[in-house]
């Protein structure tokens, strides 16, 4: 794994933020088996997830990635938003 500016925000003593995930047993998974689900914002995408589907919390729904090799060493959060887009809107009777 090499070393992104996602993990160097932290100490290297400390090592990367890995959280125990409920992976698959089987690899690759069956296509019509559901994501994981997870609130887990902060865990760092490893080796062995690409290729998995995840549904990120994003504080209101779930939202689905398919994770990449170009992912790996990011985290899952930096891959769903939080917030929307704000659009002014004008309104027509002036």
């Amino acid at each position: 794994m090499f070393p992104t500016r996602a993990l160097l925000g932290r100490s290297v003593w400390k090592g990367p933020n890995i959280v125990p995930l409920p992976l698959p047993r089987k690899f690759p998974p069956p296509p019509n088996t559901p994501p994981i689900r997870t609130q887990k914002r902060a865990a760092t995408i490893l080796p062995n997830f690409v290729g998995l589907r995840f549904a990120v919390h994003n504080g209101k729904t779930y939202q689905e990635i398919q994770i990449t090799e170009e992912m790996v060493g990011r985290k899952l959060g930096e891959y769903v938003a939080t917030r929307k887009r704000f659009t002014y809107k004008q309104s027509k009777n002036k």
